[in-house]
């Protein structure tokens, strides 16, 4: 009776927590239904007087629309993707793993293991990347998102704003979110900015417009000075080709921590997002290169690159044209 109650207290508990974790993306929603009520119809159409200018003003604002709310949607509903069965333990194993007692037996079970996959990252202990709440050997870049609670490949944060974790399979999207957002709001300042003014000196009527348009050009600039910083930072992050979280601690590859392991130079990091082909590069389509398990790493040099070093036995994989374990590398 009493381990019911339990149950049942804990799933009305994360019933609860699903649904809060909802409230940023409502507050965000309602700030942009609002925006679009005050600039359309309380801007354009009952302040603006010029119908050229009319025009004008609500083409290109239409454009920006559909872009920010395209680019935000698929932030929040593209699914983060989890690693390929690949990683995760079988049965046996997991259970040899968990019967044993010897942390350096462990140790050498992870790296037996991992030696049938592109893994090449380490604990700041030498050992494989374990999850012990997946049981997989995570791959390179992949994350525990404890709010998702799975891992996730090339982990970036969770973000409370898209209720959605970013990365591989959507951290495009939240770029191009950000860019659209940060227009999105600058297009709003520009163009309210010489109303707002007329309204502050009276040249305007004071009617309930004036409110809206004071207010609208005080949401813009706000939202726009944070968004972008956060947009920057990403930037930042682009050019480096890092995740938020490999900016807070260093990848450690086999040869040792390296904060700059991914890093190919700004126009290959670039493509490692947003891909090759530049007529999708503004557009929230998919085209990531690559299936988020593995990457290419800044060569050092053959004998510390593991895509150049392994690659014969990588070769030799491909002709076999089987196994369980086989990756293809970018």
């Amino acid at each position: 009776m009493r381990r019911g109650w339990k149950m049942a207290l804990s799933g009305g508990l994360r019933c609860c927590r699903r649904m809060l974790a909802w409230v940023p993306v409502l507050v965000i929603v309602l700030v942009v239904l609002w925006s679009y009520y005050a600039y359309v119809f309380e801007l354009c159409v009952v302040t603006v007087a010029n119908t050229v200018e009319k025009v004008i003003y609500l083409t290109v604002y239409h454009a920006l629309f559909v872009f920010f709310i395209w680019t935000y949607w698929k932030s929040i509903f593209t699914l983060p993707h989890q690693p390929h069965q690949k990683f995760f333990m079988s049965y046996g194993d997991k259970e040899r793993y968990e019967n044993e007692e010897r942390p350096e037996v462990q140790k050498q079970m992870l790296l037996d293991i991992a030696k049938k996959l592109p893994v090449y990252t380490r604990t700041g202990n030498g050992a494989v990347r374990f999850c012990d709440r997946c049981h997989l050997i995570k791959p390179d870049r992949c994350h525990h998102c404890s709010v998702c609670a799975m891992c996730v490949l090339k982990m970036d944060h969770h973000c409370p704003w898209v209720n959605n974790c970013i990365g591989f399979s959507n951290y495009k999207f939240f770029l191009q979110f950000l860019a659209y957002s940060v227009l999105y709001c600058l297009y709003i300042a520009a163009t309210v900015f010489q109303y707002f003014i007329k309204y502050w000196v009276g040249d305007l009527p004071n009617t309930r417009s004036k409110f809206h348009v004071l207010f609208l050009l005080f949401v813009a600039c706000m939202f726009f000075v944070s968004l972008m910083i956060l947009f920057g930072y990403h930037c930042w992050l682009l050019s480096r080709n890092k995740t938020t979280l490999e900016a807070f601690s260093a990848p450690i590859f086999l040869s040792g921590p390296d904060k700059n392991g991914f890093n190919l130079g700004f126009i290959k990091n670039f493509q490692q997002v947003f891909g090759e082909n530049k007529r999708l590069w503004l557009l929230p389509i998919g085209s990531s290169p690559g299936d988020g398990h593995s990457f290419p790493m800044r060569s050092m040099n053959e004998s510390q690159n593991p895509l150049l070093a392994n690659e014969e036995r990588w070769e030799d994989n491909e002709e076999e044209g089987r196994g369980p374990h086989h990756l293809s590398f970018l």
